[in-house]
């Protein structure tokens, strides 16, 4: 009878190898993916924070590396080459037009929106001084006038302003956007150089509490201005999807009172250098529990960026 011959050592390295480098951690499905996230602090992206807080990523194996940047808008391009994973920051006309010219980045899930309500999380801030003299008594006397945006016009809150003063009969041509940071626009406000600013709280309630300012309008409910941008190359693997569901997970805890909730409170301060005493005091946006693109917002978006002349 024939005896079957073994393999040779050398035959089943290869095997050996792989089996090794699995058990070793050197293999995807050994530990958790490592997903790189560029974002810019901010209570609009609670879900974000939350996931990462409570652990909703590392159930969906991920290990997310969160990066602080300046401006999202600088970002996207690190997104679209691979440098960073994903982006959570507001879209801009630089976001439409790069896209436009090819760069290899898609939109993939929305972020806060304005919930319509006073008080507001986002307000058309008019400078007390133009309120006392008469000149300005509602946002359609705003026309001719500056009005200060973190980003200038082309930024998110461009977008916010243009469908703020959409309510008034107004677009971004008739006004002057000047881009100022958001701590300064206070200071702008009272000496003069502008006579608005579209400004996020808790620096409109400072603005009001200082006697410097008075809100007149607030972006209609629904109006949203920011999101998840995933480079192509991420969006196509299985963790893409993954970082998604772990970002639902926090937006469902963001529902109802859970998004004023201590817990909640405690995470979005660490995550945004905030007091916790002033953000109960700051209004909540609103999140879809899905996070699902806006399409409508998009296209608005692109709208009023178009008829400013800011698209290429």
């Amino acid at each position: 009878m024939r005896r079957r011959r073994r393999p040779s050592v050398l035959a089943l390295l290869p095997a050996l190898a792989l089996l090794a480098a699995c058990q070793s951690g050197g293999g995807e499905a050994s530990g958790p993916t490592r997903v790189t996230v560029a974002h810019v602090p901010s209570t609009l992206f609670a879900p974000l924070y939350l996931a990462q807080a409570k652990g909703y990523f590392k159930e969906q194996g991920l290990d997310v590396d969160l990066r602080k940047v300046q401006a999202g808008q600088d970002a996207v391009p690190l997104a679209g080459t691979g440098k960073v994973d994903a982006v959570v920051a507001g879209f801009s006309a630089g976001l439409f037009n790069a896209m436009d010219q090819g760069l290899k980045v898609k939109v993939a899930a929305s972020m806060g929106a304005s919930t319509g309500a006073r008080p507001s999380p986002t307000a058309l801030e008019v400078a007390q001084r133009v309120l006392d003299s008469g000149e300005v008594k509602d946002a359609a006397d705003l026309k001719g006038r500056k009005v200060a945006v973190a980003g200038g016009a082309g930024a998110a809150g461009g977008y916010q302003l243009a469908a703020t003063l959409r309510g008034a009969g107004l677009t971004l041509k008739d006004v002057t956007v000047v881009n100022v940071a958001i701590p300064d626009m206070r200071s702008a406000l009272a000496d003069g150089g502008v006579d608005a600013a579209l400004a996020p709280a808790p620096f409109t309630t400072a603005m009001e509490e200082a006697g410097v300012a008075r809100p007149l309008a607030v972006p209609p409910r629904g109006t949203s201005a920011t999101g998840v941008v995933f480079g192509t190359a991420f969006a196509d693997k299985p963790a893409a999807e993954k970082f998604l569901t772990a970002l639902r997970k926090g937006a469902a805890d963001l529902q109802g009172a859970g998004a004023t909730s201590e817990e909640t409170l405690g995470v979005l301060a660490e995550a945004t250098g905030q007091k916790v005493e002033v953000l109960r005091k700051t209004p909540s946006y609103q999140w879809d529990p899905r996070l699902a693109p806006d399409a409508q917002q998009l296209a608005a978006q692109k709208r009023a960026y178009r008829d400013a002349d800011l698209l290429r």
